[in-house]
């Protein structure tokens, strides 16, 4: 069944979409794969072996802010300004991300676009193992690098610290979604980061990420996507902070709220590993 009525060039395109425009002089592709410890994989070896022709990769880790002590914290905006303009990647152009995973990684690079305040740039749904599938044409080759000019505009409501996620917890003014897995979220699975408290941040909700997609690894449609997060006990008329380990998967619920058309939602970029960490925040166990 083809997705093409749902290709939206600022959250989410098919890959027959990308087949159909990936000779575009003003697109520009990134493998943004990145992968957790226990996944086994080297996303930089798997890019070198084989990537969708053209595609730039983006190690999530690389363009984070290397002064936090947090994992891939987002960057200063001259950093990832830098960081994309040696890609050859500016004002103008058309972004697509994917990853290896079908769709793990992907999401964070585009909310770290949306963030810089650029709307075009979209995730190829189900990702390079999609393509693969597909038996559409990949390479091996370097991409050829023309600088662009970037010019970015930070949208700093986008993103909420430590303080801020508190308040939210406590007030409830603000919804908080976290896409960790179930047992994670309970606290009866440990974390895979060594010393950190289990559980989740009170008054919390539990939308793991992988209940928003099917098994392709492509998103689900809006309706069912809407589906999930009723169920999960969130409010989509009302804001929403996500959340999950490190920032990775969080970015997957952003997204799936921006396809639902909600606007009014913003990531925790610390995460979990920031609230499990500090003794002085609470912490509830068990179901939401």
């Amino acid at each position: 069944m083809s997705t093409l009525a749902s290709d939206d060039p600022r959250t989410l395109v098919s890959t027959s979409w990308l087949g159909a425009h990936l000779k575009d002089p003003d697109l520009r592709l990134i493998d943004g794969s990145w992968y957790l410890p226990d996944m086994n994989r080297d996303a930089r070896a798997e890019y070198d072996a084989a990537h969708i022709p053209g595609a730039r990769f983006v190690d999530i880790d690389d363009i984070s802010d290397h002064r936090s002590d947090l994992p891939h914290t987002a960057p200063p905006v001259e950093k990832f300004m830098s960081r994309m303009r040696a890609l050859g990647i500016g004002d103008g152009h058309q972004v697509v991300v994917y990853d290896g995973a079908g769709m793990f990684s992907a999401a964070r690079i585009w909310w770290l676009f949306r963030l810089m305040g650029k709307t075009d740039v979209a995730v190829l749904d189900g990702g390079f193992r999609k393509w693969q599938a597909e038996d559409r044409p990949v390479e091996d080759l370097p991409p050829v690098i023309r600088d662009r000019h970037m010019t970015t505009s930070r949208q700093n409501q986008m993103i909420k610290d430590v303080t801020q996620v508190a308040s939210a917890s406590k007030l409830g003014d603000w919804q908080i979604a976290d896409a960790r897995s179930p047992g994670r979220f309970t606290g009866e699975e440990a974390e895979p980061r060594p010393g950190m408290r289990t559980g989740h941040i009170p008054n919390s909700r539990n939308v793991h990420y992988r209940t928003l997609l099917a098994d392709d690894g492509t998103m689900k449609r809006p309706a069912e996507l809407r589906q999930v997060f009723t169920d999960a006990g969130i409010d989509l008329d009302r804001p929403v902070i996500t959340t999950c380990g490190s920032g990775v998967t969080a970015a997957i619920l952003s997204l799936a709220l921006d396809r639902l058309g909600h606007r009014t939602n913003a990531l925790y970029d610390g995460s979990w590993s920031e609230w499990g960490m500090y003794s002085d925040l609470p912490i509830a166990t068990g179901e939401a």
